[in-house]
């Protein structure tokens, strides 16, 4: 089934147009990946699904962007980032304890029972691959976790709100190789509840955990396939040129 719909969309900020005439679906409980080249467009169509965007007073929209068949625009901006959660490039852990860290939304939306909030805490960190490292710690500072464990946090904390849809942006461009594999395990681990998207700029990445990939050029979607496809037998020279390394 559908769970974002994407019909004649473009972006820009300024005079600057960023995305351009942008059709696509995205699927429950399915990582999308997304790659191309720097300046593709890649992080703004994924901010552009939690309107993140908004932020910024010289962006605005054309066409239409549909989380389960309504439009994001029309969606108070609080509740669809509540649906719609972000893990960015670089872990950001509130100045907090570890188990604040992930308690803090739990809070902010309203539970005030404090085992149904351990209860979310310790389910949280669980999916997030984190709980095993840090269940003896959970009232020490999230800052003395290593860069890959904070960045697991990170994830923890965007889950303890029960979003529908998980946003990545490059998450694990600033991690080591066990890190790493530690969060793409998590990622495909969680698509079973929620849908994925991966923005990222590691082929490799995208071909070990995205269902389909997409492939963003100059503003524009060249190709979106089953992720298999993509990487074998591209329709399109540019994507195979890329995947290749031949730019980029």
């Amino acid at each position: 089934m559908v769970k974002i719909e994407v019909h004649k969309f473009s972006a820009w900020f300024g005079a600057n147009r960023v995305l351009r005439d942008m059709e696509m679906e995205i699927f429950k409980h399915e990582i999308l990946s997304i790659i191309g080249p720097s300046n593709s467009g890649k992080t703004t169509f994924l901010r552009t699904l939690n309107r993140l965007n908004d932020l910024n007073p010289y962006f605005r929209m054309d066409g239409m962007v549909e989380l389960e068949r309504q439009d994001v625009r029309s969606i108070d901006v609080e509740a669809l980032r509540r649906r719609v959660g972000m893990v960015f490039a670089l872990p950001l852990p509130l100045p907090l304890s570890i188990f604040e860290n992930v308690a803090y939304g739990v809070r902010m939306h309203g539970e005030k029972d404090k085992k149904k909030i351990a209860s979310k805490v310790e389910e949280s960190l669980k999916q997030g691959y984190l709980w095993e490292e840090v269940k003896d710690r959970l009232d020490e500072s999230a800052f003395k976790l290593s860069g890959g464990q904070q960045q697991r946090l990170c994830i923890a904390r965007t889950l303890a709100v029960e979003p529908e849809v998980i946003l990545f942006d490059e998450p694990c461009s600033g991690l080591d190789p066990i890190s790493t594999a530690k969060v793409e395990d998590a990622m495909v681990q969680l698509k079973e509840k929620y849908t994925i998207v991966l923005v990222t700029n590691n082929v490799k990445q995208a071909a070990r955990v995205g269902d389909r990939t997409a492939f963003f050029l100059g503003g524009e979607l060249i190709e979106l396939d089953k992720t298999d496809k993509i990487f074998t037998a591209p329709h399109d020279k540019r994507t195979d040129g890329y995947i290749r390394g031949k730019f980029g």
